[in-house]
């Protein structure tokens, strides 16, 4: 029997199939999930319209957090934090999905790990502070890496 010879590789070989380094930024496994949804490899257009729309919704949410923040609003920030850690999580977005879930507790009083109640809300909207922070550079980085991977370049 002739050996294989095409330019894919196995993929119990090499476990992801064509692609890049991720890093620590996003789970390979998570993202090849979606990749998997896609019908033509070259254009992707599901995972791509899926990323995409991803980066729409994630700009909006930092817009919804930033405002909340100013509001010292920890209920809202603590949903909203939610609402971006799902997205992020199906996406395997990891320290993206991280920062949210901090955001998460530490908006419903509790610590980064939703363990221990914390009574001090400006101890809260502080962590939130500096966790938005991370969580904004976090995204940055993942959104430049898929848009790589996406051959779209911002100019």
């Amino acid at each position: 029997m002739a050996a294989r010879h095409d330019s894919q590789e196995d993929p119990s070989d090499a476990g992801s199939i064509g692609l890049p380094d991720f890093g620590d930024n996003i789970d390979p496994m998570t993202f090849e999930q979606i990749l998997e949804m896609d019908d033509d490899e070259e254009e992707r257009e599901f995972s791509r319209s899926i990323v995409f729309g991803f980066f729409e919704q994630a700009e909006n949410t930092f817009k919804s957090m930033d405002t909340s923040l100013s509001n010292e609003d920890l209920d809202g920030l603590s949903s909203l934090g939610h609402f971006l850690k799902g997205s992020s999580a199906t996406l395997g977005l990891t320290k993206v999905k991280d920062s949210c879930e901090k955001i998460q507790h530490y908006g419903a009083h509790k610590d980064e790990t939703g363990n221990n109640a914390v009574s001090d809300s400006g101890l809260c909207l502080e962590r939130i502070k500096t966790t938005m922070k991370a969580l904004k550079h976090d995204y940055s980085e993942a959104e430049s890496i898929l848009r790589r991977f996406y051959h779209d370049q911002p100019s």
